[in-house]
């Protein structure tokens, strides 16, 4: 994805002309640095071309994979009636320190 592309048709597009884009490829290649520290946020702004995501989400676990970091968590919630989804939405979150934890830790 470009950075053209992402301002007209990502989430950043209601963003200012100047607001900062930096594209995965060049944190990748070392042209431009990402993040230096937890308060930092990272944005993967896709633009739903499967073949962009796929890739830039296997390279990001392959990743993970070798650096040792992350774990595994279930993205379908245990519903007591799997037919009322809603009812997911009146669950706890009880990830999110995990989340949090594993974030910081892929910060250089």
């Amino acid at each position: 994805m470009t950075t053209t592309q992402t301002r007209i048709e990502g989430d950043i597009q209601q963003m200012p002309a100047d607001f900062a884009v930096t594209e995965l490829w060049e944190v990748l290649n070392g042209a431009r640095g990402g993040r230096r520290s937890a308060e930092e946020i990272t944005v993967f702004d896709s633009v739903g071309f499967a073949m962009e995501d796929y890739s830039a989400l296997r390279f990001m676990y392959d990743a993970a994979l070798a650096l040792g970091l992350g774990e595994r968590i279930s993205l379908i919630p245990a519903l007591a009636d799997p037919i009322n989804l809603y009812a997911a939405l009146a669950q706890p979150v009880s990830r999110t320190a995990d989340v949090d934890r594993v974030l910081a830790a892929a910060v250089p």
